[in-house]
C-alpha cells in the first residue's frame, strides 16, 4: 500500500463524493484531481454549496470519497477505481488525523472547562503520550504561539484571537505533515484576523504545509497558491509565481 511520494504529500486522482439525500443526488465532488506538496501555502476557495467543505474534510480524513483514489504521504488512504478496493479502516482513518494533521476551525473547539495547556494537550492524550512528555510538547506549543504565560487561562479569559492561537498551539503540538485551517478568522474581528494571518504566514515560513479553507478573497491573498471550486470541481488553480513569471 505504498506509492513513491517524490515530495507529494497528498494526491488526489479523479475524486467523487456522492450524497443521497432520499430520492435526491447530490455529486460534492465531481472528479477532483490535485497534488499538494510538501511546504505549499494553498487558500481553497468557493462559494456556499461549491464543495470546499467536502475536499477540506476529505484532505483532513474526516469524510471518505465515494470514487477515486486518495494518496497521504507514502499510503493510500483509499484507492475505488479497481475490482479490488483499498480502504484504509476508522483506526487508520483517525491515526493520520491525530498525527500527521493539524485542524484550526473557525469556532475554536476548545473545551470551555479545560486549561489551554490542557487543550492542547488532547492530541497527545489520543496519542498515548506519557504525562510528563505530554506537559512538556504542549508549554512548547503554546510558547510558540506567545501565550505560555496564559497557560492555565481557560477559554472563557482569554480574547478571541488567543483562543484562535490556542488552537493553533493545540494543531502544532503533534509536529503534523499540514495545518488545515476552516476558515480561520471567520470569528475574529479585522484587527485580530490580521495578527491571525501573520502567525499562519510566519508558521509556512517554518516550513509547514498550510492549507486554508475559505470564501474570503483577503484571506486566500495570503496564500502562494489559490484554488476555486465550484460546482464539486476545480475552477480554476493559480500559483502566485506563475503570475509572476
Amino acid at each position: 500500500m505504498t506509492v513513491d511520494s517524490n515530495n507529494v504529500l497528498i494526491n488526489f486522482n479523479d475524486i467523487y463524493r456522492t450524497y443521497y439525500m432520499g430520492a435526491e443526488v447530490i455529486n460534492a465532488l465531481n472528479g477532483v484531481s490535485l497534488e499538494i506538496r510538501k511546504n505549499e501555502y494553498i487558500s481553497i476557495m468557493g462559494p456556499s454549496g461549491s464543495g470546499k467543505s467536502t475536499l477540506m474534510n476529505i484532505i483532513g480524513c474526516l469524510d471518505t470519497p465515494t470514487a477515486g483514489v486518495y494518496q497521504f504521504e507514502s499510503q493510500i488512504v483509499c484507492d475505488l477505481t479497481g475490482d479490488s478496493i483499498v480502504k484504509m479502516n476508522d483506526n487508520e482513518l483517525a491515526k493520520i488525523r491525530n498525527k500527521k494533521i493539524g485542524f484550526v476551525f473557525q469556532t475554536f473547539n476548545l473545551l470551555p472547562r479545560a486549561t489551554a495547556l490542557q487543550n492542547v494537550e488532547l492530541p497527545l492524550i489520543y496519542a498515548g503520550i506519557p504525562k510528563s512528555e505530554r506537559r512538556e510538547k504542549a508549554m512548547y506549543s503554546l510558547e510558540k504561539v506567545g501565550l505560555l504565560d496564559r497557560a492555565t487561562h481557560k477559554p472563557s479569559e482569554l480574547s478571541g484571537g488567543q483562543r484562535q492561537r490556542v488552537a493553533i498551539a493545540r494543531a502544532l503540538v503533534n509536529s503534523p505533515s499540514i495545518i488545515l485551517a476552516d476558515e480561520p478568522t471567520g470569528n475574529l474581528d479585522s484587527e485580530t484576523s490580521k495578527e491571525i494571518m501573520e502567525f499562519l504566514d510566519e508558521l509556512h515560513s517554518q516550513n509547514n504545509t498550510v492549507i486554508l479553507v475559505t470564501h474570503e478573497p483577503d484571506i486566500a491573498k495570503h496564500a502562494a497558491r489559490v484554488i476555486q471550486i465550484l460546482d464539486g470541481k476545480i475552477d480554476s488553480d493559480i500559483r502566485k509565481a506563475d503570475l509572476v513569471n
